[in-house]
């Protein structure tokens, strides 16, 4: 089966796995406005014969149906949503849209996922269960495609999901995996600091609200380091990227607005640092005589890869890619809407090795210099149809 699986990865990766890489990162699409990539994957879809159907506007959902399809049911899944981010990459498949721009992999996942799904429709007659293909929207924007799938029903009747992600960390022909609580919940921390602005000379006829909103930002910074002072299983990260204060050298302003943000990996920690930020915030203000209003948007949950399946994927890999192909992640502060999918039912995400020094491709995602080294295209499609059968077993 191995070395069937190598050799359909490889006809099917260079025959439509790179040049639809191609196509959807020439032409992205940012979040849940998807058309053309979800027009494309549908109509490749029909043309293979395998039924699909939209969902969530841009989504599609897809079943291969193997002997026995009710038996079991194994979700693999892509996002396809890009980045407003300007590319600045010389290449024939520059993104030719002005600020837009898959600098995630996103295009890689989608191409990917399309080739596992030409190889098993070519193998039906050789697994039991159901492989279910979710090409999402909207991975890059909070709630989440993930979140509003599941609303719809995307995983009635899923008992696994499986999901790779390219890796720039990784070289490309290597894997990773990380079993347990894999990334961080996250969530968006907007305060706004409201008194009397007025002129900075005088004292008594305006508030502090520069300050007060300094204050509290020094203060609730300080809880990463409070709860972070002793190595825990557990780590969290509070950031604040946005201090806006419309005031100029000699004018305060009446309202100061600050934005942050919030990672943790246990939910009694996520609770209780959002009623810190809250008290802090409340107690500050009162010295200064100002007002404070915490919102915190709620983010995606922790990533959890399920730790027996996950060992299990892993096996397999090695199997597949050799040992020493096969490596361990570490745990990242860094967030993905696939965890919502992880509450649902036993998942995994696991990592695509993607860089290569010799061929200068290093930059990291979210970068306007990312890309791939696209031999890790062939690797991840016959990985993930290697796994979405065995799962089926």
């Amino acid at each position: 089966m191995i070395n069937r699986i190598k050799s359909l990865a490889k006809e099917v990766t260079d025959l439509y796995v790179k040049p639809l890489r191609h196509q959807i990162h020439k032409y992205p699409e940012l979040s849940f406005v998807e058309y053309d990539t979800s027009n494309l994957i549908q109509n490749l879809l029909d043309e293979w014969e395998i039924e699909n159907e939209p969902m969530n506007i841009t989504g599609i959902v897809a079943n291969i149906k193997g002997k026995n399809p009710e038996k079991r049911t194994i979700a693999l899944r892509a996002d396809m949503d890009a980045l407003p981010i300007q590319e600045t990459n010389d290449c024939d498949y520059k993104s030719v849209k002005q600020n837009v721009m898959h600098a995630c992999g996103h295009d890689a996942h989608t191409a990917m996922l399309l080739g596992v799904a030409n190889i098993l429709n070519q193998m039906k007659d050789e697994f039991e269960g159901t492989i279910k293909l979710i090409f999402q929207p909207g991975e890059e924007k909070l709630p989440g495609g993930a979140k509003l799938m599941i609303e719809n029903g995307v995983l009635n009747n899923v008992d696994r999901i499986i999901a790779q992600h390219v890796y720039p960390d990784l070289p490309c022909g290597e894997v990773g995996f990380y079993a347990g609580n894999y990334m961080a919940a996250c969530d968006e921390i907007n305060i706004t600091i409201s008194g009397k602005g007025g002129h900075a000379a005088k004292i008594k006829e305006r508030s502090n609200t520069t300050v007060a909103a300094a204050k509290i930002l020094c203060a609730i910074s300080e809880l990463s380091s409070e709860f972070n002072k002793e190595e825990r299983e557990n780590p969290i990260i509070i950031a604040f990227g946005s201090f806006i204060a419309d005031g100029t050298y000699n004018v305060i302003p009446d309202k100061v607005h600050l934005k942050g943000t919030m990672r943790t990996f246990d939910e009694n920690d996520r609770k209780l640092i959002k009623n810190k930020i809250k008290k802090i915030s409340s107690e500050i203000a009162e010295t200064f005589g100002v007002k404070s209003r915490v919102k915190i948007d709620e983010g995606y949950p922790v990533l959890m890869n399920d730790v027996d399946f996950t060992d299990s994927l892993r096996n397999n890999a090695i199997d597949f890619l050799g040992a020493n192909n096969v490596k361990s992640l570490p745990q990242l502060m860094t967030a993905e809407d696939f965890a919502w999918y992880s509450h649902k039912v036993k998942a995994c995400m696991y990592r695509i090795g993607t860089s290569n020094i010799e061929k200068g491709i290093v930059s990291k995602q979210h970068t306007s210099t990312f890309d791939i080294d696209e031999d890790a295209l062939e690797t991840g499609v016959g990985l993930m149809a290697y796994l979405a059968l065995l799962a089926c077993e």
